[in-house]
């Protein structure tokens, strides 16, 4: 199930390629174009920390499965399955980043819609999302694909700041996925 479950997906808006080494540069400079954003992460892909943190998303350490997200030829942004548990046929989609240029409007449906989508596919039956409590533009995002929050863990996370912190719990099960997204599944 997890061989199945990571492989290359392609929409008309988006395609998200496993990350290879070919979109380093792409993705330092999409990362790049929104320094303000990184504190609310857990890790951080700008600066002296960009070629670690990809060099680990390439060699799936984590047990994370990391894309590059691709508009239009150009490397937008990363986004990862992680957290797969095939016996339980649950996984979670996070460590999601996007440039700005393609916030808003249908972007992040186009591109959650092929992991959904393809989830449910293979034979997963629940789809989490874990986000930083201070990270109000991703907390509304996911509520935007039909996710149910679960609750707080408190404390649970230290960022890459030093930051200790609370992670809100979201889920998504077959059949609560929003109109919005519906289209792009």
């Amino acid at each position: 199930m997890k061989t199945e479950l990571c492989v290359p997906l392609a929409n008309a808006r988006v395609r998200l390629e496993p990350l290879a080494e070919t979109h380093r540069e792409g993705l330092r400079a999409a990362c790049a174009a929104d320094t303000e954003i990184w504190p609310v992460y857990s890790t951080n892909l700008t600066g002296v920390d960009f070629d670690p943190q990809f060099d680990g998303k390439l060699d799936g350490s984590g047990g994370q499965f990391a894309y590059a997200v691709i508009e239009g030829g150009e490397v937008v942004g990363c986004t990862s399955w992680y957290g797969i548990e095939p016996g339980n046929k649950a996984v979670a989609i996070g460590y999601t980043y996007i440039a700005p240029r393609v916030r808003g409007g249908d972007f992040n449906f186009a591109m959650k819609g092929l992991m959904i989508g393809h989830a449910w596919r293979v034979g997963f039956h629940r789809i989490h999302f874990d986000v930083d409590v201070r990270n109000g533009r991703s907390q509304a995002a996911v509520m935007k694909l039909g996710c149910q929050r679960e609750g707080v863990l408190r404390h649970n996370k230290i960022t890459w700041t030093g930051y200790l912190r609370d992670t809100a719990i979201f889920s998504l099960l077959p059949g609560e996925e929003s109109d919005a997204l519906k289209p792009w599944l």
